[in-house]
């Protein structure tokens, strides 16, 4: 948001500030007392044995923070009203969402709250019946599959690294048959993404005709992550952005998981740039400069180009037999 307001690219116009989502919205999905839990550990700052055993707060993938509920209800708020403003039709953002993890009763990979399953039930008290997910985070989206797996009005596809945690997504798990998982290997570059878009995503979709898609669209899939090993460029990301608009009334962009910040915050800038039209600049002004620099607070500063640019160089390569027989595996479903 910060490099957005930077590149003059954000004005009050097309801004929203996302609510807080009272406990009694969550349980459109999440159980209370899961909810009523996750509040009296950010009232104590501390997570209860029974909070670890029963809703697995207070562990090392779930910790307790000083905001474990209202930065989560935050989030969710913003995904909530973003479906509630879809009702017709449109284009709307929210990168603080994509918590694809989250559980009904339990905390799971940092992920307190499911965004993308509230977004997707509120587009559903809407009227909008048929609706598209499309997950490009470098893990499983365990969370969504297990709210939706088995919807025949919903399509999911996951694109995500093999051998991953949460270790689920495998390619022959495809719940009612509208769930297509593509696991793909390290070093999963630009050339393979382009190939899975052309291959997998853009026909099902196509297909599918959803009144809706929702796209989270992680960054740890980026070659800089730490956390993953996949090697693509912010382009790959930015594509299909560009390419899925066009495919239903109703668009949903979240966020998701990044943990390098600045191409977590290069590659959000960027998608918000596809979504509304703005030419990305071959060298950033001084403004938006200065606010990648700020990051390097405490950090050891990453390559110049990280600081200077918003757009990776390209990162492409073969496809390799691997990814293309698992798309022809997926494609003869």
């Amino acid at each position: 948001m910060d490099l957005s307001h930077a590149l003059g690219w954000l004005p009050a116009s097309r801004f929203r500030r996302s609510p807080r989502a009272k406990p009694a919205a969550l349980a459109l999905w999440h159980e209370p007392d899961y909810l009523a839990a996750l509040q009296a550990a950010e009232e104590r700052g501390v997570a209860t044995p029974e909070d670890r055993a029963r809703y697995h707060l207070g562990t090392v993938s779930n910790p307790v923070f000083p905001e474990v509920f209202r930065r989560p209800a935050t989030s969710a708020g913003g995904a909530m009203l973003a479906a509630e403003l879809l009702r017709h039709s449109g284009v709307i953002y929210v990168p603080a969402g994509g918590t694809h993890h989250g559980l009904p009763g339990r905390a799971n990979g940092f992920c307190y709250t499911n965004d993308p399953v509230l977004a997707m039930l509120v587009l559903r008290r809407a009227g909008v019946r048929r609706i598209a997910y499309v997950d490009i985070d470098a893990h499983h989206c365990d969370g969504v599959e297990s709210a939706f797996a088995e919807d025949p009005e919903a399509l999911l596809i996951s694109v995500h690294e093999e051998g991953r945690w949460p270790f689920t997504g495998r390619l022959c798990d495809d719940g009612c048959g509208n769930c297509f998982n593509l696991p793909v290997p390290r070093g999963f570059n630009d050339t393979e993404m382009r190939a899975v878009l052309d291959r997998l995503i853009l026909p099902r979709v196509a297909a599918f005709r959803p009144g809706a898609i929702v796209l989270q669209c992680g960054a740890d899939a980026l070659e800089e992550d730490p956390l993953s090993r996949l090697s693509l460029s912010n382009n790959a990301h930015w594509s299909v952005v560009a390419a899925l608009r066009p495919l239903s009334p109703r668009y949903l962009v979240l966020g998701g998981g990044g943990y390098d910040p600045w191409s977590v915050g290069r590659c959000w800038t960027g998608v918000w740039a596809t979504l509304c039209g703005q030419e990305i600049p071959d060298r950033l002004p001084a403004a938006a400069q200065d606010v990648l620099a700020a990051l390097a607070q405490g950090r050891k500063p990453p390559a110049p180009h990280l600081m200077t640019t918003l757009r990776d160089v390209p990162r492409e390569g073969p496809v390799r037999p691997e990814v293309a027989d698992r798309l022809a595996a997926l494609a003869r479903r």
